[in-house]
């Protein structure tokens, strides 16, 4: 019987048969409509032209965390998965200052840009230490 632990948190970590090319074209495709997103906010665009683009954020921001959590749910604890969940922080925040939405989402940018370029060591860090840090993945 496997366990839960084993279950969330296998040793090695799960393969994804194509993980990065799906990676890629999640990442692109969430990278599209956050852009477009952020720039009807910015340019003031009627709220019910952007529901699409919110919708599309979402889902495909959500198919990469899955994606990520596929192979091991360590994810959540190294450090690019700690940068997902602070984006995610400061997003909630949006309701709550609404007329500053365009500043927080400059912020998400800010934080996606420094987690997507800090060095390897940052990236991969885990704050399990007996989890692999990285995930093994198949092309």
């Amino acid at each position: 019987m496997l366990s839960l632990g084993r279950l969330l948190f296998p040793e090695p970590p799960r393969r994804i048969r194509a993980h990065r090319a799906i990676s890629i074209a999640l990442r692109t495709a969430h990278l599209m409509t956050f852009g477009t997103l952020l720039g009807g906010h910015m340019f003031d665009v009627d709220h019910s032209r952007l529901l699409p683009f919110l919708l599309a954020t979402v889902a495909t921001g959500a198919a990469l965390m899955a994606l990520e959590m596929a192979s091991t749910c360590a994810w959540l604890f190294m450090g690019k998965g700690i940068t997902v969940l602070l984006k995610l922080l400061v997003l909630s925040m949006v309701p709550l200052f609404w007329e500053q939405r365009i500043l927080v989402f400059l912020v998400v940018v800010v934080i996606a840009s420094v987690g997507s370029h800090m060095p390897a060591r940052f990236r991969h860090y885990s704050l399990l230490p007996t989890r692999s840090a990285e995930p093994h993945e198949a092309s």
